[in-house]
Order: structure tokens, then sequence, then C-alpha cells
């Protein structure tokens, strides 16, 4: 089966499962794993950070972030498509007690202007604070949108204008930044919490992680506590985090490269009304008959390909390691041949 419903389906490779059962191991919620030491020193490294925090999901790692910055009746500012708004719960209001005021943005993405529309007045007893901006790159809703490197730069200005912390869901940040080419440490100083994800594209099993201060992250450590989110023996699947970032990322240009293809055959398609552009490996298209979006689905199922509806008449790919080319070409056979 070829499996396009999402990048988190990838499975760990032998050499990847090798790493994990000889991962030396201790207790990480005393701070002992020397694996999961490794991998969080390693990552913080990456994008200039004092340090990092281990976690189960980038759901955790937002939602810790989040309570960090914001306090109850505080309200967080993001895209209305946001992973952080649409795809975690509520946790937002349930974990944190904070509101959202979700703003509009093309394809996910945020402008300074659409921030400073919302800003609520301090001194207007009515409005909750204005406390966190958060942005996601790339935009999964936006179909894999990559910011502009500039409008982070005029984002992260106008926040320290306003004394706003700035939050970055980076679950696929490392598309983005194989994409736009900008250097690691240079990008991750614009943000003062930032969330990467090892289990979609870089194909770990599990895993995210927290970055930020060393006081930041030692007040996170707690939070994830609270959270239910300690682990003991985790050097087992941090093993898989470190490994995936040592080795999977410079391979990320091969989804793009996939998904390019696929954004091809979907526009020769008469059956497809709008391909948003491709940036790097999500792929989201509307049908022109939005009735029959279960129907395609299930004849690119019987053709044994697995694709995600993603709103109204809305489908979605996402290409990943465990996709090659003659995948692809299959997969690109099939569209084509749906009328």
């Amino acid at each position: 089966m070829i499996d396009l419903r999402s990048d988190t389906v990838t499975l760990p490779c032998k050499e990847m499962l090798n790493h994990m059962i000889k991962a030396p191991l201790g207790d990480d919620v005393f701070g002992e794993d020397p694996t999961v030491n490794k991998l969080q020193a390693y990552a913080a490294s990456l994008f200039g950070k004092e340090a990092a925090l281990y976690c189960s999901s980038g759901t955790q790692t937002n939602q810790i972030a989040i309570n960090l910055h914001v306090n109850p009746g505080g309200e967080v500012i993001c895209h209305k498509d946001s992973h952080v708004f649409k795809y975690e719960g509520g946790g937002i209001a349930k974990n944190s007690g904070a509101s959202t005021r979700t703003v509009n943005g093309d394809r996910g993405r945020i402008t300074v202007e659409e921030i400073e529309k919302w800003i609520n007045p301090e001194n207007d007893i009515h409005y909750p604070l204005s406390q966190l901006v958060s942005i996601e790159d790339s935009a999964n809703r936006g179909g894999g949108a990559v910011y502009d490197f500039n409008e982070i730069l005029r984002i992260r200005a106008f926040c320290n204008k306003m004394n706003l912390p700035l939050h970055l869901d980076g679950a696929r940040v490392f598309n983005a930044l194989t994409e736009n080419q900008i250097d690691y440490k240079e990008y991750g100083k614009q943000f003062d919490s930032i969330s990467i994800c090892l289990s979609k594209g870089l194909g770990a099993p599990v895993g995210s992680l927290l970055l930020g201060d060393k006081d930041f992250i030692h007040q996170a450590r707690r939070v994830r506590k609270v959270f239910g989110g300690g682990m003991r023996q985790a050097g087992i699947i941090a093993a898989g985090g470190l490994f995936a970032l040592k080795n999977n990322v410079n391979r990320l240009t091969i989804d793009h490269q996939h998904a390019k293809q696929l954004e091809k055959a979907l526009n020769t398609s008469s059956v497809i009304k709008y391909v948003m552009p491709v940036e790097t490996n999500i792929v989201v298209f509307e049908l022109n008959d939005h009735k029959r979006t279960k129907e395609y689905i299930i004849s690119l199922e019987k053709q044994g390909i697995l694709a995600l509806t993603f709103g109204k008449g809305m489908i979605r790919m996402v290409t990943h390691l465990d996709i090659d080319q003659s995948a692809i070409q299959k997969t690109c056979e099939c569209i084509q041949s749906i009328l």
C-alpha cells in the first residue's frame, strides 16, 4: 500500500532500530538518561538554543510552551488554521485557561499587519491580555507553505516592540529550512521557544523537542511532569530521534521533488479544480465536485493508494521517506486515470 495520508506513518529503518536497541539508558525523570541528554543537547545546538526537552509529541511541546508563556485568562494570537488551535483538542483552553485570537493569513501564514490588528489594549479590562504570538512553519493547512524569512524578522521585531514572546510550531520546520536554506541558528534566534517534531518527515517512531533558554526548559520539565509526560528509560526512543536528526534531514529534498511530481499530475486531471502551490512535502487539492470526495478516496484506495480527506472537497497527500519514485509514478498514473 502506498500510504500518502501523512508523513507520520513512516517506519524506522533497520539502522535506526539498531541504534535504538543499543542505546545506553537511564532514568530521564531524574535527568539521567544519557541518550535523551545527548539528543536534547544536539537539538538545542542546531538552533543555537541553550537547552531542549524531549517529549512524546508535538502537541505536548506546543502545549507546554503555551502554558509557560500565557497566564490563565490571557490570549494567544495564531492563524485560524494553525495546529495549536485546530488540532490539539482545545488544549490552550483546557490546559492553560487561555483564549485564542485566530487571524487570517495566506495559506496558514500570518503577517505583522494581521497581528497588530488584534493586539488588545492593556488598559481595557473587557479584553483578555495578548500574551503570545504562535506561528507554524511550514503550515500544514496551507499545503506545506513556507514563511518568507523577512516576514519572520518583521514579526520578531513587532513582538519585541510589544514585549510579546514568539513561539514556533516547527512540526515540519526542517522541510521549511530545506526549502528556504536559512541558517538554523539565525532562524532559531527569532523565537523564544521552538517545537520540533522527529516523527514526521524525519522518520523517528515517536517524539518531539521543545527548545528554549535554560530557565524556560527548567520550567518546562515541571509542566511536562504535570501533563503526565515524564518518561523513564526514554533513550530507547530518543535514539531513533537522534539518528533521524543526523541522517534524515538532507534527504527531505527528495520528498519535495516527489510532491511536485504529484502536483504536476493533479494539475492535468480534469476532475481537479485547484491544487495549492507545492513548496515542501504536502499536496492539497480540491475536486470540481465536492460530493465525489469519498468516491475519489475510494478510487485511490482500490489502486493501493491512501490519501486523506482535508475538508469539504479537499484531499491531502504527504510524501515521506517510505515513498519512493516508483510509488510516485504509480500514484501519478492513478490520478490521471480517475475521471
